[in-house]
């Protein structure tokens, strides 16, 4: 299989402010890529652009909410104005809630759906003219939740379940027009978006959050999803407890099930 090299190519990140959206800006950067940084926090981008143009790497700061279709198509258009086409999407902006069903306000579980899931949605048929005609790239990064049950987050598994559904099939469609989906699922990483998570009220979350193993750092699922976009992979378990996490749920899932809960179980509040 001939490996993907991104030297020159474009990549669009959204949520590329901070955390993973960042550390996979500067690992694409580093490969010789292009990047367009997508995010609301239009400032955050700008400062990450900077950090990048001071190592010599060509990049682009666009202010962009995923959850609007028209700014999406905007921002594919300045992307394509500036660079002329886009090689590889990352679908990485997202939010997080932490609460319990029964106490979760129903715009909080549309919130949560409107950015993780839709906002992907959004971006890729916004970029999907360009991406065929470069037999691009989409990665699309899920998490444990995308294939497993998660106390207290309902409409995050709901979310992340959708982008597999979606994205699985989105793959059959695209595979004689060469182009390819890469999944990445991994468990709890050091960003921020704990600290932004949503409360059952739309507030922000006030209990300190609770996880499963060890935090990974957002370099090093960066790194991960280069390589693994390098070599074509449609499915990437960065870390030890994402790939026990997808063997256990599909060999035990009752027990799976029993035995997340009991960790995660002060979440439900």
């Amino acid at each position: 299989m001939t490996r993907r090299n991104f030297d020159g190519k474009v990549v669009v990140i959204t949520g590329a402010a901070g955390g993973l959206g960042r550390a996979l800006a500067h690992a694409y950067a580093t490969a010789g890529a292009r990047v367009a940084a997508l995010d609301r926090d239009a400032a955050g981008a700008e400062a990450l652009v900077a950090e990048l143009r001071s190592r010599k790497r060509q990049a682009l700061a666009i202010a962009c909410d995923v959850t609007d279709f028209a700014a999406c198509e905007r921002a594919m258009a300045a992307v394509l104005a500036s660079f002329g086409r886009v090689d590889v999407l990352i679908n990485n902006a997202g939010i997080s809630h932490r609460s319990a069903y029964r106490r979760t306000d129903p715009a909080v579980t549309r919130r949560v759906m409107e950015v993780n899931f839709f906002g992907s949605v959004h971006c890729t048929r916004a970029a999907l003219d360009a991406l065929l005609a470069s037999r691009g790239l989409i990665i699309v990064i899920s998490s444990v939740a995308g294939f497993a049950p998660l106390i207290a987050r309902t409409a995050y598994a709901a979310a992340k379940h959708a982008l597999h559904g979606f994205f699985d099939s989105l793959r059959s469609e695209l595979a004689d027009d060469g182009v390819d989906v890469l999944m990445v699922c991994p468990s709890f990483i050091a960003t921020g978006i704990d600290k932004n998570a949503l409360g059952g009220d739309g507030a922000a979350v006030r209990h300190a959050q609770q996880i499963v193993g060890v935090r990974a750092q957002p370099e090093d699922i960066a790194a991960q999803v280069l390589r693994a976009a390098e070599r074509g992979k449609r499915l990437l378990l960065p870390g030890r407890t994402s790939k026990l996490a997808w063997w256990v749920s599909r060999i035990a899932p009752a027990y799976y099930a029993r035995a997340m809960a009991r960790r995660l179980r002060g979440e439900m509040r």
